[in-house]
């Protein structure tokens, strides 16, 4: 079509392709699948190595990486679709460690553009398919797959898994799939496939996924009854459909939960051992050498500098249970910026016991809520007469003016949203020096 071969020669570059596809559909987020599998249909989209995929409310960005660095330090060729970014577009397709090239990317958008003709897609659909067929053409061993939003409808689960990971359930995105665990729960289960491994990592799953698992004769593996793991200060274990590892090393990602999404990620490599055989020596390389920015990242420095992409009530509890555990620190500075569809109460009332001056920051889309509403939401809750508040436009003028005040002995925590670390990161990773605006990126 004329149509489709114009808009071919007019995208160039990535940031041409990306800005195409968000005109392309009315809908920012259109629940389904029939569109999208008809256009990888079009396209002969397949994998011919074990796919996992991974949903949950929180953990996936972690228990993928963790499932990368292991497989990686097992010697397998490695392909990784997740997402959101935090600064870069290329952040959400890595291929053996490394993010993919927007070459690579240009020349997979042309190829979706061809392929879908008449057919309208969302961003998000679009983008998928563009990245699934550069993971599928690039020689892999292993293909991990996050789910973006929900798991039954989500343009990922047109690709039919050989093993299915479900993280911690939490009530987010209420307006989409629902407003109990249950609920959202099954929409979680809809990644799961007859007859393949079903890892759930949630220590109390929603009945509703075991359900699904038992109706569609899933193979499942819960945490507490097929695998367990144990530990103290210094090491921890894990034992599974035996399978054991002992004496391993803390991961390299910081924070109690991490111990729960390294399980669940012990329990698929079990599972997948047939296939994907990996020694114990890359478990503890895998997890010793992990990195996976934005989640509760901690930056050396004076003052200390934490960064957290923590966005619902219950990744918020846990970074406030991760910054209770840092010791102490004479003042907490807070930057913080959130989308306007957040359950805000309880993400502010959580963390207003550990924040002394709280700096709110406007955010660069339409989904955001205003610095200004984010300041009066926690005004209207706070019981705290002695911390302060101001609005920022952005999150690393918030920043700049966090590290002007912090002394050499406080922290800053940058938390709330993708876009808000993100908005930090922009020009890497900050160096912070007491008393001073925020300098440019590490080496």
């Amino acid at each position: 079509m004329p149509r489709v071969k114009d808009n071919r020669r007019l995208m160039k570059t990535l940031d041409d392709w990306l800005a195409h596809c968000e005109q392309l559909h009315p809908k920012t987020i259109d629940m389904g699948l029939d569109r999208v599998r008809a256009v990888a249909e079009r396209m002969g989209l397949r994998f011919d190595c074990p796919v996992f995929t991974v949903a949950g409310t929180n953990g996936k960005g972690s228990t993928c990486a963790m499932l990368e660095a292991i497989l990686t330090q097992a010697g397998f060729r490695t392909g990784l679709f997740t997402s959101p970014h935090l600064v870069r577009f290329e952040e959400r397709c890595r291929i053996r460690g490394q993010n993919v090239d927007a070459s690579d990317l240009v020349a997979a958008f042309a190829r979706v553009e061809s392929a879908r003709a008449e057919i309208s897609l969302t961003y998000f659909e679009f983008t998928t398919l563009a990245i699934l067929d550069t993971l599928a053409r690039a020689g892999l061993d292993a293909v991990i797959l996050e789910v973006g939003l929900g798991g039954r409808l989500d343009a990922v689960n047109i690709i039919d898994t050989d093993c299915a990971i479900i993280t911690s359930i939490d009530i987010d995105h209420a307006e989409l799939l629902g407003d109990t665990r249950e609920k959202i729960g099954f929409e979680k289960a809809g990644i799961l496939r007859t007859g393949r491994p079903a890892i759930v990592s949630d220590p109390v799953p929603p009945q509703s996924v075991i359900d699904r698992a038992t109706e569609i004769g899933a193979d499942l593996w819960l945490l507490g009854r097929d695998f367990n793991y144990s530990g103290d200060k210094q090491q921890w274990a894990w034992a599974g459909r035996g399978r054991r590892y002992a004496g391993l090393a803390y991961p390299a990602l910081r924070g109690a939960n991490q111990l729960i999404n390294a399980s669940g990620v012990l329990a698929a490599l079990t599972a997948m051992r047939q296939q994907l055989p990996v020694t114990a020596q890359a478990v503890r390389n895998g997890l010793a050498l992990v990195d996976l920015p934005g989640r509760f990242q901690v930056v050396p420095g004076q003052p200390a500098l934490v960064l957290d992409v923590a966005h619902n009530p219950h990744s918020v509890a846990a970074l406030a249970l991760n910054l209770d555990a840092m010791g102490f620190y004479p003042t907490t500075h807070a930057v913080f910026g959130a989308m306007a569809d957040k359950d805000l109460a309880p993400m502010l009332h959580r963390m207003d016991p550990l924040v002394d001056r709280w700096y709110f920051a406007d955010l660069p889309t339409p989904r955001a809520a205003s610095g200004a509403a984010l300041q009066a939401a926690w005004q209207a809750l706070t019981q705290r007469k002695d911390a302060s508040s101001a609005v920022f436009s952005q999150p690393l003028d918030a920043l700049h003016a966090a590290a002007a005040k912090a002394q050499a002995a406080d922290r800053i925590v940058v938390f709330g949203s993708f876009y808000t670390v993100g908005g930090v990161l922009e020009h890497g990773t900050p160096r912070l020096q007491a008393g001073a605006a925020a300098q440019g990126p590490r080496g």
